[in-house]
């Protein structure tokens, strides 16, 4: 049996959860500021993982991927403890802004001074009643605005304990990185305290490819820490594609961008990505890849300047195989017969494996035993009935398949 869990002077019972209050401040209106924290803790005693978004203002999918992990039933027969923290920085939050009210990046301000600047002071904050009371975290984060993160983990180097981590979460791509002066992975690590840093998305928006992996991914640490029974989630079907280092393509000149590449494509080498043109058309420079690897992050912003950074291109330990592994993470993505980064699939096979005389004779029948309610639709909105037919059979074999999503996660 646990013992209670005590932060911010408050004592969680074994088996509860309540959300804690630590404050920071107070805004200039008088309205009080505060790290909200909820304590999920388990009955059985383990390891305390926080789960962390919002350390820049903008980058919200951190508060999207904790919320829909805070309503998973399982978090019933948790061991150990959980903390979630789905907006650190409350006032970048509040104001749609990287930054804080004096204009200092939270992630450049740890390990934190009770005393410092606001940014400090945070962060001396969250180091006390979060990063040393916990086992391992896990931080969330998202492409700065006006970009997009192909989902990622990025971990410091030569940490084995981070790694298997980081190959049990899932994502499709493990980028080893440096530390940072000022950031919270380096004053964790230097408390002892692992953590992962998940990247995917954009700035300011929710997208649904990123925030389910980042749900599975974090469900699939706790597995792995045995916070949670492992059917809980399903592993990840191939290991992610590790990258050692990285590079910026950045635009040789100003003017409009055509982007011929997604994020989780691979490039070889000089290879022609983009084009950037005159208002007019009448100039083009093209964008070209410098090594080959796999792009990982890319501007969403047509209008650029000369030294903008444009793609951001991950060289790979794995080799061909790396890419097999992306397509296969973000086939969420796209309807099965989209292009992939290799080009279109064949349409014959497509068509061959999803029709078949059974679901013609389905479709037949279907036909005739709903056709007051097709001639209906048909009539008030335009849709031919075969057409109906076709969706129907094709998505549900006729309403047969329900389907396993839980939508309200």
């Amino acid at each position: 049996m646990a013992e209670g869990f005590t932060i911010g002077g408050v004592k969680v019972p074994p088996g509860s959860r309540q959300t804690v209050d630590l404050p920071v401040s107070v805004l200039s209106n008088h309205t009080p500021m505060s790290l909200q924290t909820q304590v999920v803790h388990g009955r059985r005693a383990g390891p305390t993982l926080f789960v962390s978004g919002v350390v820049h203002g903008d980058e919200i999918i951190g508060v999207e991927i904790i919320r829909r992990l805070l309503n998973v039933p399982a978090l019933s027969r948790l061991r150990g403890t959980l903390l979630a923290i789905p907006i650190v920085n409350g006032f970048g939050f509040i104001s749609h802004s990287r930054y804080l009210p004096d204009r200092r990046d939270l992630n450049r301000a740890f390990p934190g001074n009770a005393r410092g600047s606001l940014a400090a002071q945070l962060a001396d904050l969250f180091m006390r009643e979060i990063v040393l009371r916990s086992d391992f975290g896990i931080d969330l984060h998202s492409a700065a605005l006006h970009r997009v993160n192909l989902p990622q983990i990025r971990l410091s180097p030569s940490n084995p304990t981070a790694l298997d981590l980081a190959n049990a979460f899932g994502a499709p791509v493990v980028v080893t990185a440096g530390l940072r002066e000022g950031s919270l992975r380096q004053a964790a690590l230097a408390e002892g305290v692992d953590i992962l840093l998940y990247e995917a998305g954009e700035g300011l928006r929710f997208d649904e490819v990123a925030v389910r992996q980042g749900v599975k991914g974090v469900l699939r640490v706790m597995v792995k820490l045995g916070m949670l029974p492992s059917r809980v989630v399903s592993a990840a079907r191939r290991p992610p594609a590790l990258c050692t280092s990285s590079y910026w393509v950045r635009a040789p000149r100003g003017g409009i961008l055509r982007t011929f590449q997604p994020i989780g494509a691979g490039v070889e080498a000089e290879a022609v990505i983009g084009v950037i043109s005159d208002p007019f058309g009448e100039t083009e420079s093209e964008v070209q890849a410098g090594e080959g690897g796999l792009i990982i992050g890319r501007t969403n912003l047509p209008i650029v300047n000369q030294g903008d950074g444009l793609f951001h291109i991950a060289r790979v330990v794995h080799g061909p195989r790396a890419e097999a592994g992306v397509e296969q993470a973000l086939a969420d993505r796209r309807q099965p017969g989209a292009p992939t980064s290799t080009g279109y699939p064949p349409l014959a096979p497509y068509i061959a494996s999803h029709v078949d005389a059974a679901r013609i004779r389905g479709g037949r029948d279907a036909r005739v035993s709903w056709s007051g309610s097709l001639r209906a639709i048909e009539r008030e909105y335009g849709v031919p009935s075969e057409v109906l037919v076709a969706i129907w059979g094709h998505e549900t074999a006729y309403g047969a398949v329900k389907g396993g999503f839980d939508l309200s996660q």
